[in-house]
C-alpha cells in the first residue's frame, strides 16, 4: 500500500523518483479546461430547450468523448448522430482551447523535472484528439509526451483501467513502474485499477469531491509548486541509480 495523505511531502517525492513513469490525465490535472466544460455543456443542450441537470458532470466523469456524446444523445433525445454530436463540441471548443485554456500552474516546471530526471511521460484522457492536440501545440508542451491516448481508442472509458494499461503498454513499462496524476474519482479509480500509484490533484470543478478523492487516492497534491518545492530539495533524496 502506498501511503495517504497526512504523510510528510517527501513521500509522495520519495515514491514520484523511484516511478519510471508519470502519466497524466489532461482536463483539470494538466490544463485549467473544466469552466469551459461546463459552459459548452449549458450552451449545446440550451440548443434543445433543456437546461443543464446540476450532476450532469458526475454522470459523464471518466467517459470518452464517444461514449459521453451516446449519452447525451440517450438521456435528451438529441436528433442527431452521435458523430455530428461529437463535431459540434469539437467546433464549440477548439478555439478555447487554443486560445483560452491554460496550463495549471506549475504544470510546466514539473514536466521539466520530469524530463531532467529520465522519467517518460503519457497522456490518458477522456477527450477527442482534436481538442489534446490543440491544447498541447498552443500551450507548447506536446513532445514532453511520449505518448497520447484518448478513451475513444480503449474498450471502455475510465473508470476502468484499459486507458492507463494501453499508455503503460506503449510506452514500456509495467503498471507499478507508474504513477497517474488524476483530478477526479473516475480516474483516480481507473488508475488504481490498473495497479498504479495514483496522485489527485485539486481542482476548482472538482472540490466537493475533495474527500472522495483523498480517500480513493495514494496520494493529494493541492498545486504543482508545492509538489515542486519538495521535489527540488536537494537533501540526498533524489532517487538510485
Amino acid at each position: 500500500m502506498e501511503r495517504r495523505l497526512g504523510d510528510p511531502k517527501k513521500q509522495i517525492r520519495q515514491a514520484l523518483l523511484q516511478k519510471k513513469a508519470v502519466i497524466f490525465d489532461l482536463d483539470g490535472t494538466l490544463v485549467d479546461s473544466m469552466w469551459m466544460w461546463k459552459a459548452i455543456d449549458v450552451e449545446y443542450l440550451g440548443r434543445y430547450g433543456y437546461g443543464c441537470p446540476p450532476l450532469l458532470q458526475k454522470e459523464i466523469e471518466g467517459m470518452s468523448f464517444s461514449e459521453t456524446a451516446a449519452y447525451f444523445k440517450e438521456t435528451f433525445a438529441i436528433p442527431d448522430s452521435v458523430e455530428r454530436i461529437k463535431q459540434d463540441w469539437v467546433e464549440m471548443s477548439i478555439e478555447k482551447y487554443r486560445n483560452e485554456v491554460p496550463l495549471k500552474e506549475g504544470v510546466r516546471p514539473f514536466l521539466e523535472f520530469l524530463r531532467d530526471g529520465g522519467i517518460s511521460m503519457g497522456i490518458a484522457t477522456s477527450n477527442g484528439r482534436e481538442m489534446v492536440d490543440a491544447v498541447l501545440k498552443s500551450q507548447k508542451v506536446e513532445p514532453f509526451f511520449q505518448v497520447i491516448a484518448t478513451a475513444c481508442e480503449v474498450a471502455s472509458g475510465k473508470p476502468a483501467p484499459d486507458i492507463y494499461l494501453n499508455v503503460a503498454g506503449r510506452m514500456g513499462v509495467r503498471p507499478e513502474q507508474c504513477m497517474v496524476f488524476e483530478d477526479v474519482p473516475a480516474g483516480i479509480l481507473a488508475g488504481k485499477a490498473a495497479g498504479m500509484t495514483v496522485c489527485a490533484v485539486e481542482d476548482s470543478y472538482s472540490s466537493g469531491m475533495r474527500e472522495e478523492k483523498i480517500r480513493l487516492a495514494d496520494y493529494y497534491i493541492e498545486d504543482y509548486p508545492h509538489l515542486m518545492a519538495e521535489c527540488c530539495r536537494t537533501d540526498g533524496g533524489d532517487r538510485d541509480g
